[in-house]
């Protein structure tokens, strides 16, 4: 996230019961190039970013950004979760978190990225309480939006933006019951 406020970065890394989620080691930076260089993952992104300027560009430790965190399956990387507060590429999002999320795709279908995201939005409603999460994705993406459907996302608008469909959806922390 762009501010983090009083919140320590990056938290100690968070567990479930297949992954982990952590900072970015140098380990990640084929498997990071490698995901932003796939068509699969950039269809819906504009396309792959090429492989020539991704090798070049790429620092030996992907970036370890606050609110970036690495997904991390058996020690190696099937992916990456962002959270950080929107800085103008969506004026919906006007200064609240946006969740992102990209995987290799010999990772998809297997729930991974429910998985993981889910740990990043509680940690998230930990870490800044009572704060909601914002997230767009293409309608024609049918993956990203049966998972922004299961991590609790509720849709917000649909609007037209770079030449397609777009769903813009919310997600607030679960507030205890008394």
């Amino acid at each position: 996230m762009t501010e983090l406020g009083s919140v320590a970065w990056p938290p100690a890394p968070i567990k479930t019961e297949r992954l982990v989620l952590r900072e970015p080691e140098a380990r990640d930076r084929a498997a990071a190039i490698e995901l932003l260089a796939s068509p699969e993952v950039g269809t819906y992104l504009g396309g792959p970013q090429p492989r020539d300027e991704l090798e070049r560009a790429m620092p030996g430790v992907p970036s370890r950004r606050p609110g970036r965190f690495i997904v991390d399956l058996d020690g190696a990387m099937i992916g990456q979760i962002t959270l950080y507060r929107e800085t103008g590429h969506l004026r919906q999002a006007a200064g609240r978190a946006e969740l992102g999320y990209l995987f290799l795709p010999e990772a998809w279908g297997c729930g991974y990225a429910a998985e993981a995201c889910g740990a990043a939005l509680d940690w998230f409603a930990d870490a800044f309480p009572n704060e909601q999460v914002v997230l767009a994705t293409q309608t024609a993406n049918v993956r990203s939006m049966r998972l922004a459907t299961k991590l609790g996302f509720t849709e917000v608008e649909r609007y037209e933006a770079y030449g397609a469909e777009q769903w813009f959806g919310m997600w607030s922390p679960a507030t205890p019951s008394d």
